[in-house]
């Protein structure tokens, strides 16, 4: 594998990690108005992500093959959309504000938050994947510091990610090291399903303006779904709204000055 798509799809883990590792620098439990602008963050950084890095470009690939330009963007996005919709209907999780989701388990509440992220990180991985699998096929509509830009971007909102796992980990009395533990593995599905897009190059270049936007479709979904509630629950407060604002201006930035 190419060392610089083996270096860009190890970034946004990097950014897992780094950010697990803030429970050994801060207090037991997360300031909750600092939770919330980090999910804020999180989330704006997604949502531009999808638009700039994933959706625009199906787009023009579509339009480039002569094909209906929104068709693929529009099937794959609602396909992606879907499949995490199945995941995380059969897939036990536990949201940051205590409730449970999907089918019933005697799992503890620190594997069931661990779950919850790492069913975040399935779609970005498809993402970083599925831009890097472009530019091993040598497609012209996606650059290699685009695919940068997005792999930057998803690791610069997987740090607060990592810090809003292993810091409640760490609330429940788990040890420090077995939070930044439990935190860096959640972000480990990341590079598994980059990884196995590249190696599908052959069978996703056909298809790669609807797996484009079925990464975002999926992508989307989490915000929605997950972390756009978590960010607005109770005590309610405009920090999240900044905090969208802030990471939906700094991904959309960072793709079209690096895209």
């Amino acid at each position: 594998m190419d060392q610089n798509i083996l270096f860009g799809i190890l970034i946004p883990f990097v950014g897992t990690t780094l950010g697990s590792a803030m429970v050994f620098f801060m207090r037991k439990e997360m300031n909750i108005n600092l939770q919330k602008a980090l999910l804020g963050f999180a989330s704006g950084v997604m949502i531009a992500a999808s638009i700039w890095s994933l959706l625009m470009p199906a787009i023009e690939m579509s339009e480039e093959s002569g094909n209906v330009a929104w068709l693929p963007a529009a099937v794959g996005f609602l396909c992606g959309m879907g499949f995490l919709l199945l995941l995380d209907t059969l897939t036990p999780h536990m949201h940051l504000t205590g409730e449970k989701e999907g089918v019933e388990s005697n799992f503890k509440k620190s594997t069931m938050l661990v779950l919850a992220v790492t069913l975040h990180n399935i779609p970005e991985g498809m993402a970083v994947g599925v831009t890097f699998a472009g530019i091993a096929a040598g497609n012209t509509m996606i650059s290699l510091a685009g695919a940068f830009a997005l792999s930057i971007g998803i690791a610069i909102q997987n740090f607060p990610e990592g810090a809003i796992i292993s810091m409640p980990l760490r609330g429940e009395g788990i040890s420090k090291g077995r939070s930044f533990l439990y935190g860096t593995l959640s972000g480990i599905v990341e590079p598994i399903a980059a990884v196995i897009t590249i190696l599908l190059t052959s069978l996703v270049v056909p298809i790669l303006p609807y797996l484009l936007a079925f990464a975002a479709g999926a992508m989307v979904y989490v915000v929605v779904e997950e972390l756009i509630p978590e960010a607005q629950a109770d005590p309610h407060t405009n920090i999240s709204t900044i905090g969208v604002a802030i990471g939906f201006t700094l991904m959309m930035i960072l793709d079209v000055a690096l895209g």
